[in-house]
């Protein structure tokens, strides 16, 4: 069993067969990162304001979505991703 390990779990699996990867730059810090290392994070623009809703037609609006891809460390840093416990924590009061 490992000591310690990353506090989170990543879906994407990084094959041999899949030749190299592409690097992507971090949204947050610029850093060339490689794909399947990074954590997708959706930026845009919401209106919460029910005021606002109720005087402007939903079909008129243009409400941009854009998907950032984020490097562990800054993922780690802005809380996109929830460190959990680690192994060593797990099993610490046995």
């Amino acid at each position: 069993m490992p000591v310690s390990g990353a506090p989170y779990k990543r879906t994407y699996k990084h094959t041999k067969s899949r030749g190299r990867e592409h690097n992507v730059v971090c949204g947050i810090c610029g850093r060339l990162v490689p794909r399947y290392k990074t954590f997708v994070m959706t930026k845009g623009l919401r209106i919460t304001d029910p005021l606002l809703l109720q005087q402007v037609d939903r079909r008129f609006i243009h409400l941009m979505k854009k998907k950032i891809r984020v490097c562990p460390s800054c993922a780690r840093f802005h809380g996109i991703v929830q460190p959990g416990k680690s192994v060593r924590k797990k099993h610490r009061g046995r």
